[in-house]
């Protein structure tokens, strides 16, 4: 059975930092490509930052410079340092995994979410 589970989300004031952590089982965590995505209500989630198997990155605009997504393959963990926080920041982040095969076929899992509340 696949998990992801993620910690490190809370309250906090503009310009704090927090980082958020998410550690997978059931999985072949260093063949996936790792992700953190963020929801408001009413909105769509969207792509926070993506870490592929072989270190590659991807941000979105609005992150870009104040955010860092890592992982650490030998304990399955995929973090995300976020800094200069801002008000606009405040969503539910969720830890994202995929892969596709050699066969195409997809395999994403998704976490169940961690809030982070960005107010003074």
């Amino acid at each position: 059975q696949v998990q992801l589970v993620e910690s490190g989300g809370g309250l906090v004031q503009p310009g704090e930092s927090l980082r958020l952590s998410c550690v997978a089982s059931g999985i072949i965590f260093r063949g996936y490509t790792m992700g953190w995505y963020r929801q408001t209500p009413g909105k769509q989630r969207e792509l926070v930052a993506t870490l592929t198997s072989g270190g590659v990155t991807n941000y979105a605009d609005s992150v870009k410079g104040r955010f860092t997504i890592s992982r650490d393959n030998a304990k399955n963990t995929v973090y995300l340092q976020m800094n200069s926080l801002e008000p606009e920041d405040t969503a539910a982040y969720y830890c994202n995994a995929y892969k596709r095969s050699t066969t195409m076929l997809e395999y994403k899992y998704w976490g169940q979410g961690t809030q982070v509340t960005v107010s003074s």
